[in-house]
């Protein structure tokens, strides 16, 4: 070997040196620590609908009851298939989107996943920030933190696509409200979205990230593009994804008060030692359903994206194929053999990845017709036989009138016969046996 190829391989292996051994640090420190990224709130993204650009306000009946706002109360409707919310902007420019979302598990490093899933064009974020939320738009003085994607404080995200910004010191307390907030220099295009929030969110021209608060917003109530908060958190902890159509989302509980049985359920967890260190993610969608497009894509489409890509997910719960029975039974469409076969097909996916499978009965919709009660009752019976799940948690037994099987119980419905009120998903979520997570 000559003298100049020697000196070559010598300053080659030094840099080989001075590398590895810094990468190794790294993933030796992690694993010294026993941390790692568990989801602690996420929402489901859903297409753009169609509403005026730009416009922050909701329509009057969600303006009713969004934040602290007061309205003359409305006769009540029973309307024939699950509500959906009013719709987001269909797009922002020079705004920013400030939008409070709820832990469930703390930490004190976090980071948020940007979604531009369903984006025609890429989406310029110019600026993002986290902060713990206070009252309404207001936070909590010194708890401001400017989120990076990969050292930048802008990002353009093509469509499509998701980014996750850099981690950020911030003692994150469990069952707690964050802000989140997103300035857009320019015109977005229609924005994905999860379109039933049950939080007030914030909007206001210009770059308004950093603001104690936002005064002169106007509000919605939908989650633009944030798609999932995450902490870092010791190896035994993990996230439960609840899986499902508007019952899960939380649809008819009361907003800006946590009271989805998701929600509901964190709170159990938290309080429980055992279960302490489970992470809750409602992955809900109003008026979705497992075999069709509609209200966010079909239950299938979505499955990888909403539940397999969370970060730590360790159990799962499904409780959807209500909507699909409603529309599928009175138009001759669907049959419980379909949607039985839809829901293993999610079980073999989960059990792929290592995560425990809970299927949960479907509650009554006192409006379906014979044929439609006949499929729930089979795609229920499925259910509860044992060895189709890991586990079984039976909602319809707890929610049903123990007199009439399509009716809800004396108190726990909104009066549309189909979604749960407050008191209502307070019941499904102390049906649940802690016992299932506690388990290693």
């Amino acid at each position: 070997m000559t003298a100049h190829l020697k000196l070559r391989f010598s300053i080659a292996a030094l840099a080989f040196a001075t590398v590895v051994p810094f990468a190794s640090a790294q993933r030796t420190a992690k694993t010294a620590n026993n941390m790692h990224w568990v989801a602690t709130w996420g929402a489901s993204e859903q297409q753009p609908r169609a509403a005026g650009p730009g416009r922050g306000g909701p329509a009057p009946q969600a303006a009713a009851r969004a934040g602290n706002a007061t309205a003359p109360a409305a006769a009540p409707a029973a309307p024939p298939a699950p509500p959906r919310a009013a719709p987001p902007p269909s797009a922002f420019n020079n705004q920013t989107v400030r939008m409070i979302v709820r832990t469930s598990l703390g930490g004190s490093r976090v980071r948020v996943h940007l979604s531009n899933a369903f984006g025609t064009a890429p989406l310029s974020v110019g600026a993002a920030h986290i902060a713990l939320r206070s009252k309404d738009s207001a936070i909590v003085a010194g708890s401001d933190r400017p989120l990076a994607f990969h050292g930048k404080p802008s990002v353009t995200i093509p469509p499509g696509a998701e980014m996750i910004s850099d981690p950020v010191s911030l003692d994150v307390p469990k069952l707690s409200d964050l802000a989140i907030s997103v300035y857009v220099p320019g015109d977005t295009g229609a924005a994905s979205a999860h379109s039933m929030a049950l939080k007030t969110t914030y909007i206001q021209s210009g770059d308004s990230t950093s603001a104690a608060e936002m005064a002169e917003a106007t509000t919605s109530q939908a989650w633009p593009w944030v798609s999932d908060v995450d902490v870092l958190a010791p190896a035994a902890a993990a996230t439960i994804v609840a899986f499902g159509d508007s019952i899960t989302d939380g649809a008819t509980s009361t907003p800006n008060t946590n009271h989805s049985w998701p929600s509901l359920l964190a709170q159990r967890l938290a309080a429980n030692p055992a279960t302490a260190n489970l992470a809750v993610v409602n992955q809900g969608i109003s008026g979705n359903r497992v075999l069709g497009d509609g209200a966010g894509v079909s239950a299938l489409a979505r499955f990888d994206r909403d539940v397999l890509a969370q970060s730590g997910v360790k159990y799962l719960m499904i409780l959807e194929s209500i909507n699909d029975i409603n529309g599928g039974a009175r138009q001759g469409t669907v049959t419980a053999d379909a949607l039985i076969n839809a829901l293993a097909q999610m079980v073999d996916r989960a059990h792929t990845h290592g995560i425990k499978v809970i299927g949960c009965t479907l509650t009554p919709y006192g409006n379906i017709n014979d044929e439609g009660e006949v499929m729930r009752q089979a795609v229920n019976a499925w259910i509860r036989t044992p060895g189709n799940f890991d586990a079984m948690v039976d909602f319809d037994a707890v929610i049903r009138d123990p007199q009439d099987q399509k009716q809800f119980k004396q108190g726990y419905n909104n009066t549309d016969k189909l979604h749960p009120n407050d008191t209502g998903y307070q019941a499904m979520a102390d049906a649940i046996d802690l016992k299932l997570f506690a388990q290693k």
